[in-house]
């Protein structure tokens, strides 16, 4: 499988760009401010999500101006989404570093992601890009649905496979549509095609999910420690599916240990144990192969060339990642 950086060779120059102007919209005279949004610079991914938006734009007309606001729109609701994500989770760390809260406290984080998301509003009010607005608008109540629902729904440890799939929908699938699709509008694309986009998105996002799932029962080396959804009781589908192949008396137990024995390093040892020998995680690979082929179904409708290579290279680096 092709590096980060090899997929990115055919729009590098338009990351390039990308990245310095995103700099640019997220500066503020005020020091303080301007010293944390530094920091979150620095501190950024590979761009996996502007890489989306490019490319989409490339397969469905071209890249303009537009997708650059609508990749910038898309990171400045993205890390506004993170900042408040630390908070609520009372997460310290952000890819190895220390989270804006974790330096800077709550009160200041919840701050600056309320900066970003209104450079982000602006950003498109102030240069006509309402339908990119929409979309990303859209995508942000969805993870805001998403993450409520799963909240309740842990509470209660009342999810089955339905339920799984909304939340992962909701709370990860609509942020990489939303890319999708605002690369596609950006470029001018009927509304068929930004529809098309859109769903091609979220069949990706919910492939995705399901792998990062997968690595909470996997081995230790990929980057994500064993059982972290465990210990906050999150009902995944690898466990979803050992839960509904398993006796009464397995179900019981299993469950029980989720929620009263979470935080016993032994128990959720016995739990991923489960898990594997109910065969949950060839179940939650077939899945997720399952939401890979419809996304490339999608992508074959449209013409061969360097565009939809790109995509196709980025499906599978984000869905086939060992880490």
């Amino acid at each position: 499988m092709p590096n980060i950086d090899e997929i990115k060779k055919p729009i590098a120059a338009e990351i390039d760009v990308f990245e310095e102007k995103f700099k640019t919209s997220m500066r503020s005279s005020v020091p303080l401010l301007d010293r944390i949004t530094h920091y979150i610079v620095k501190r950024k991914g590979k761009q996996i999500r502007p890489m989306f938006v490019f490319f989409s734009a490339s397969i469905a007309g071209g890249i303009n101006e537009s997708t650059h606001r609508g990749a910038a729109l898309v990171e400045l609701l993205h890390t506004a989404t993170l900042v408040h994500d630390d908070v609520v989770d009372n997460s310290y760390q952000r890819r190895g570093f220390f989270s804006i809260n974790a330096l800077w406290k709550n009160k200041i984080a919840v701050l600056v992601g309320d900066y970003l998301l209104s450079k982000g509003l602006l950003l498109s009010i102030d240069n006509g890009d309402f339908a990119l607005l929409k979309i990303v608008s859209e995508a942000v109540k969805q993870m805001s649905e998403g993450e409520l629902l799963q909240v309740e729904k842990v509470r209660r440890m009342d999810i089955g496979e339905s339920v799984y799939y909304e939340v992962i929908r909701q709370k990860t699938a609509s942020l990489i549509a939303a890319c999708c699709a605002c690369g596609a509008a950006s470029a001018g694309a009927s509304d068929e095609v930004v529809e098309k986009m859109r769903q091609f998105g979220e069949h990706i996002g919910i492939a995705f999910q399901i792998k990062d799932d997968m690595f909470d029962f996997g081995t230790d080396d990929v980057g994500k420690p064993l059982g972290i959804d465990i210990k906050e009781k999150k009902v995944t589908l690898p466990l979803i599916y050992a839960l509904a192949n398993s006796t009464p008396a397995e179900r019981k137990q299993m469950i029980g240990q989720v929620k009263n024995h979470n935080d016993d390093p032994k128990k959720i040892a016995d739990i991923i144990t489960f898990v594997k020998q109910k065969g949950g995680l060839e179940y939650a690979e077939i899945q997720m192969k399952k939401y890979q082929e419809m996304a490339f179904a999608i992508l074959d409708t449209f013409p061969a060339g360097p565009s939809r290579t790109g995509l196709e290279q980025l499906v599978r680096y984000t869905t086939e990642r060992s880490k």
